[in-house]
């Protein structure tokens, strides 16, 4: 920390206020918050865009910019917000991976930032906004310990304050820790390791907007202490920008809302408010939609054609504008307006359920004959069905991107084609939705995958969603825990997620259990909770209004925990505990561990010891810089036989030892013998017995299999051979030393010793080098 910063640290925390500097044009305002300081500055860069801000917390470094159109887009029925989180290798000194290296299709992280910068600032624009809006927060700096996601959520809450851009904000986020049963306020990548909680929470200064959290099954009183103190927090974060927008900020910018025509929702609610009652009303879904079918354009322009006034002619043409939204928006209006009156004043849902009743459940596993797992999971008109595919550790995805994480062994992918909600649309690649969805799912059951040294596969969940109408994203949880014991997978726990929705009506409001399609399009929130019997895994939770309080959320945990331990009671009654045996088609793994410094015999040079022993066991081997010796195989005859090899490998030779080896190399001394890959020895002619009259290629050749035993290791390592079996054969043979055929003079076959030629000595005690 320089100079600087622990001055404004320490001004920060004797005052308690937001200190501001200015230098020409450039305003910064700086406060501690999580014991580091955080500045946000504003006036050198960007100044093209309507706002824009450098934020900066340790050496972790985004820039956010907020830019409006000049004009509104037509023939659209929502606000056209776009968020971009930009991930610049420069920052952390990396050079992109790939073939181009360059920064290219966003990464996970980056979509995933971006969906959670978007989703606390989305409800807090103008209703009938229709502007486009863009905030672009690109990572300049990282410093690998200060995630610059929360910081990105700062920086466009920042710009829009003070561009202008018509925004009911601002907004502050955190990210809130647990770590040896202490709440940490913006923890370090690396404490986030050991952290049995990884909450993100933004907010106004009243409420809070948006919550995303993984967790190691904390209670539902720990995540409302970590609420609380994140809140704590975020009102520091906003003072800090209403502090600079004071300073900075520019003229309001004045944009047209779309409002729909007040004759035709008055004409709309005097013809159509009965029959959206009385669909609302009809518990089958297919049966509710055709109702709300005949509510359409055509009923109200037979309506206004048999009025036969200026007033109906100029309502009709409004009717039949391809570009007028009015029509959707009043319907819309209205129906939000009975349900609420439905649920908050009659206490009713659309399907007849109380506010607490799950929809019916159904679980089924082992579906597919060939998949090394699955799980099928019906609740309500919702339905998942999981997938698993076990692999060697080596086949686990690379990580490339702004995080200490390299690597990842568990993966979980969320698929939602048209055809689970009826549609018929282009199938395309995963959308950020489908990549939020995949995530939240893959963090709810993170925290229940074995350990790689109990269970050292690469994981790959796919969920498929067959049926859709609400909460795809828990009923992928529940049916991927399915799938996961069907493979076999020895988790920890079940893990079982619900989705719980509000509904306000003035001060008045109710918290709906398992909310379906409907009531998350009409509703104000969809908060998403999975965890296991003991605690929370994953939260998620979206509003589409400025805010809910703590005790609104308190309520909420403690309704969705009552359905999620009976959702995991038909899981279990399913499949009580995960499968003691793996498929049939799935890799068998081993594990070995060796001395690190003998991996390079087991690799050989330019990979050939490896190679050779793959292509003889068919086995797929991955080698760890630790030692580590990953073993895959659906044989397990063949993976047995991969670790046998290794073993002979790593293993030193010692006198007396026998092997079947291999005759690699002849030459006119003697025989060389592969006892083991990378590991020869030699049988020299003497040893063999051979006399004048024998050569080595009329007893062995290159290829031969020939059993020996190891007579000598030399100082400098090199190893000489004896062989029995040879002797008797040259004996058999009549090569044997002397002139008599038949002859056995074996008894003086030691190599190095000298051999006997009508009493004269060849070089006795001489040794040839190979």
């Amino acid at each position: 920390m320089t100079v600087k910063e622990k001055q404004i640290k320490k001004d920060a925390g004797q005052a308690g206020d937001v200190l501001v500097e200015t230098s020409g044009e450039k305003i910064l305002v700086s406060r501690e918050i999580g014991g580091r300081v955080l500045t946000i500055e504003t006036g050198e860069l960007a100044k093209q865009a309507n706002g824009s801000v450098l934020v900066k917390y340790g050496d972790t470094v985004v820039l956010s910019t907020a830019t409006i159109s000049k004009n509104a887009r037509e023939g659209i029925d929502f606000f056209p917000l776009v968020v971009d989180f930009e991930e610049k290798m420069y920052a952390a000194g990396k050079i992109p991976g790939g073939f181009f290296k360059r920064e290219g299709k966003p990464s996970e992280k980056s979509i995933l930032s971006a969906r959670q910068i978007d989703r606390p600032l989305r409800p807090l624009f103008p209703e009938g906004m229709r502007n486009e809006v863009q905030i672009i927060c690109v990572v300049l700096s990282a410093d690998m310990e200060n995630d610059p996601d929360v910081l990105g959520m700062i920086g466009a809450s920042a710009a829009l304050a003070i561009s202008g851009i018509p925004f009911n904000g601002p907004i502050g986020g955190v990210r809130i820790g647990k770590i040896d049963e202490e709440f940490v306020v913006n923890p370090t990548q690396q404490q986030l390791v050991d952290s049995a909680l990884n909450l993100t929470v933004a907010g106004t200064k009243e409420s809070i907007v948006m919550v995303e959290a993984g967790a190691q099954e904390v209670s539902e009183s720990d995540i409302i202490t970590a609420l609380e103190m994140g809140h704590g927090e975020i009102k520091k974060i906003v003072e800090m920008i209403e502090v600079l927008k004071q300073k900075a900020g520019k003229p309001a910018i004045e944009v047209p809302l779309y409002v729909p025509d007040p004759d035709l929702e008055a004409f709309m609610r005097k013809h159509f408010t009965k029959q959206i009652a009385e669909a609302l009303h009809i518990i089958e879904k297919q049966e509710r939609e055709a109702a709300f079918d005949k509510i359409n354009k055509e009923a109200a322009s037979a309506i206004l054609m048999q009025e036969k006034t200026k007033e109906s002619e100029r309502l009709l043409e409004l009717l039949q504008d391809e570009k007028s939204q009015d029509f959707t928006l009043i319907m819309k209006k209205i129906e939000e307006e009975e349900f609420r009156t439905m649920v908050v004043d009659e206490n009713l849902r659309p399907d007849g359920r109380k506010t607490d009743q799950i929809r019916p459940l159904s679980a089924r596993v082992n579906l597919l004959p060939r998949t090394h797992g699955s799980g099928l999971f019906t609740r309500g008109q919702t339905q998942v069905l999981s997938n698993i595919t076990l692999a060697p550790m080596s086949e686990g995805q690379t990580v490339d991107d702004l995080t200490i994480v390299e690597t990842k062994r568990y993966m979980h992918q969320y698929n939602f084609p048209p055809f689970s909600v009826g549609e018929v649309k282009p199938m395309r690649g995963p959308g950020r939705r489908e990549i939020g969805h995949g995530n939240l799912a893959e963090r709810a059951l993170l925290p229940v995958i074995p350990d790689e040294d109990e269970f050292p596969y690469a994981i790959r969940v796919v969920s498929e969603v067959l049926e859709s109408n609400g909460s795809s994203s828990m009923a992928s949880v529940c049916a991927s825990t399915l799938g996961l014991m069907d493979a076999g997978v020895p988790i920890k726990k079940p893990v079982a997620g619900i989705a719980m929705g509000l509904i306000f009506k003035g001060k008045k409001y109710k918290i709906l259990t398992d909310i379906q399609g409907l009531e998350d399009h009409l509703g104000e929130m969809d908060f998403k909770v999975a965890g296991t019997t003991d605690g929370i895994t994953a939260l998620q939770m979206d509003i589409k209004v400025e805010g809910v309080s703590i005790e609104i959320m308190k309520t909420a945990l403690e309704q969705a925990k009552n359905a999620r331990l009976a959702i995991l009671n038909v899981i279990t009654a399913t499949i009580p505990e995960p499968r003691p045996e793996l498929s049939p088609y799935a890799p068998r793994i081993f594990t070995m561990v060796i001395d690190p410094d003998k991996i390079r015999e087991v690799i050989g040079p330019g990979g050939k010891v490896i190679n050779k022993i793959i292509e003889e066991t068919d086995c797929k081997i991955d080698i760890e810089n630790d030692g580590t010796i990953y073993i895959a195989s659906s044989n397990l005859e063949m993976a047995e036989r991969a670790q046998q090899i290794i073993r002979m490998i790593v293993s030193e030779p010692e006198v007396g030892e026998v092997y079947q080896g291999t005759v690699v190399r002849i030459t006119n001394f003697g025989a060389f013998i592969e006892l083991k890959p990378g590991k020869d020895g030699m049988l020299g002619s003497m040893e063999m017995g051979l006399g004048r009259n024998g050569k080595i290629t009329d007893v062995i050749n290159i290829g031969d299999k020939v059993t020996v035993e190891i007579a000598e290791i030399d100082g400098l390592g090199r190893i000489n051979l004896r062989s029995p079996e040879i002797q008797k054969k040259v004996r058999e043979m009549g090569l044997g030393c002397g002139y008599d055929k038949g002859g056995d003079h074996s008894d003086r076959g030691g190599y190095g010793r000298g051999v006997r030629s009508g009493g004269k000595s060849s070089g006795g005690g001489k040794r040839r080098k190979y």
